[in-house]
């Protein structure tokens, strides 16, 4: 799986605002500053959290932006599905959408596998496990194992 700078930096942005334990809005200037992620691109990841009700911008002086919803509900899966899709496609159809002949149609269970296994890591860790630096105790179990570490 190759994880993109939108989603890295939107995981970051989110990070970011939920750090703030005060639940004031944190505006995209500050964001950026905080994290080195660009302006413009950091925009375009905000407005697809927007859509994605993971994020809601206020406006006036002490406007920024905030979470739609607790941080403890928001998901890497969801962060991931807003700003890039969905978490496994396969020439940019889902896994159940693509069709083989006879001798390849055993790829198709494996790009279901592989989403199912991402869903296990990407679906149990929150916006707020990240902020409080913890991860769910077996997707920090998964990185206790030597070989996790090492490039194949």
């Amino acid at each position: 799986m190759r994880v993109s700078a939108k989603a890295d930096y939107a995981l970051r942005a989110l990070i970011e605002i939920a750090v703030r334990t005060d639940g004031t809005a944190v505006s995209a200037e500050q964001l950026g500053k905080a994290q080195g992620i660009p302006h413009g691109f950091l925009q375009a990841i905000l407005a697809d959290l927007r859509r994605a009700d993971i994020v809601v911008s206020q406006r006036g002086q002490s406007g920024g932006w905030r979470f739609a919803r607790k941080p403890e509900t928001v998901t890497v899966a969801d962060v991931i599905r807003a700003v890039d899709g969905p978490l496994v496609s396969v020439y940019g159809l889902r896994p159940e959408s693509v069709e083989y002949d006879d001798s390849a149609k055993v790829l198709q269970h494996v790009w279901i596998a592989a989403r199912s296994s991402l869903r296990l890591v990407f679906e149990q860790v929150s916006i707020q496990d990240l902020a409080d630096g913890t991860l769910p105790q077996g997707v920090a179990a998964l990185t206790e194992d030597e070989d996790a570490w090492q490039p194949h």
